[in-house]
């Protein structure tokens, strides 16, 4: 299958880069798009709307350390990118309304191989929400 925009959910950990390069990789082989989504989801869904730091780069919706590390990742990509949302809230309840709207055909989405995510996995709850294809990547701790 040829996916043509590929949308990377990132956390705000360097394992991140682990997904990016993943996400570079296939959209460099496929002639992909690619975006990127961040949901904190700490403090519940403070704003419901997504921001766009593609479009624009100086709006703030989280803390300044979060954004720093945000727009780190922004540097770090090799590739176009295409959108960059960031938001508040529930990651899975986000996605279905973003994936229709950017016409993304695959989530390339981070599952932490560790002690704690063998007893609650967010990942599983991305699969049973997701409407198209998931890529889940296993990042060693």
């Amino acid at each position: 299958m040829k996916y043509k925009h590929i949308l990377v959910a990132l956390e705000l950990s360097d394992e991140s880069t682990v997904l990016i390069d993943r996400a570079v990789s296939m959209a460099n082989y496929l002639g992909s798009e690619i975006s990127f989504i961040h949901i904190d989801g700490t403090h519940g869904e403070i704003y419901p709307e997504l921001v766009d730091l593609v479009k624009e780069p100086s709006s703030r919706p989280l803390n300044e350390h979060s954004m720093e590390s945000l727009r780190s990742f922004g540097d770090y990509i090799d590739h176009p990118l295409k959108r960059f949302f960031v938001g508040t809230g529930d990651l899975a309840d986000k996605l279905d309304v973003t994936i229709k709207e950017e016409e993304v055909d695959l989530l390339i989405c981070g599952h932490h191989q560790d002690f704690w995510s063998k007893i609650i996995s967010y990942s599983r709850h991305l699969i049973n929400k997701c409407p198209v294809d998931i890529l889940v990547v296993p990042i060693r701790d």
